[in-house]
């Protein structure tokens, strides 16, 4: 059985650790180094068992703790070329850690195989992550897009489960204090997913099979973990939650606790 433990997830800091006690790999270091191994250390992970890191985007919520982590963990960098090359230039990375290309195909870092998917969104090279662990399930990573494309939906297919973006509610968004521009680049396509958008694409993927739907990367100023949750059922309704699918809201900060898939 996969184990997915959501470390980080809201527009402030991101972070995921996918695999058991001995060995996974982390996608995103959104958070201080420090917050990211006591989070580590809170799920029971020794920091030891992060066998490599795969970043999503050069955005300061997924790469904060980056170049300290690196550092001290002295494990590989994985990426799109693009945001490697993005992060090494400013600076991102510790020095002499490995920085390993992901466009070309899937990779095999501990105990999994992780393939990256494209993702619509403002930040050179984005993408998402699909990673099949070794008792051969499937889970995959998709927040921060904008749109949902026809790649995007080819690589979530037979996912068993799926961190999926329900950042904010278009009310609160629009009625909120945000400048125009900035409202305007979350809904657009490069942007990130509404609470609906991201209830549309969850209907598709229980139909195609997905049990496990947890929502992430809420806006903490124009979400409520309520407010996503009562899209999300509504956009099941088709379904039987208990049933057809399990849904969680992944929290801010973890607490201890991993999402079996």
């Amino acid at each position: 059985m996969g184990k997915f433990y959501p470390l980080f997830s809201s527009s402030s800091a991101n972070a995921s650790y996918i695999g058991g006690r001995s060995e996974g790999i982390l996608v995103d270091a959104g958070a201080s180094c420090k917050k990211l191994l006591t989070a580590l250390s809170d799920n029971g992970i020794d920091a030891r068992s992060v066998r490599g890191i795969f970043i999503t985007h050069t955005h300061s919520d997924h790469i904060k703790g980056l170049r300290v982590l690196s550092g001290r963990l002295k494990v590989p960098v994985y990426a799109t070329a693009t945001t490697l090359e993005v992060l090494a230039h400013d600076g991102q990375v510790a020095p002499d850690v490995p920085l390993i290309p992901i466009d070309t195909g899937a990779m095999d870092c501990g105990g999994c195989e992780i393939t990256a998917f494209p993702t619509m969104h403002d930040a050179p090279g984005s993408c998402g992550y699909r990673i099949r662990t070794g008792d051969d399930k499937l889970c995959a990573v998709c927040t921060d897009l904008g749109l949902v494309t026809d790649v995007v939906r080819r690589a979530l297919d037979g996912c068993d489960m799926v961190l999926l973006e329900a950042n904010y509610e278009p009310d609160m968004l629009w009625q909120g204090p945000y400048p125009l521009s900035l409202k305007r680049r979350i809904t657009s396509e490069y942007g990130h997913l509404s609470n609906q958008e991201s209830a549309g694409l969850a209907a598709e993927l229980v139909k195609r099979g997905t049990t496990r739907l947890l929502l992430g990367h809420l806006s903490p100023h124009n979400n409520t973990p309520g407010l996503a949750a009562d899209a999300a059922a509504k956009g099941l309704s088709a379904f039987t939650q208990g049933l057809d699918y399990l849904l969680g809201i992944a929290p801010v900060e973890t607490q201890g606790g991993a999402v079996m898939f």
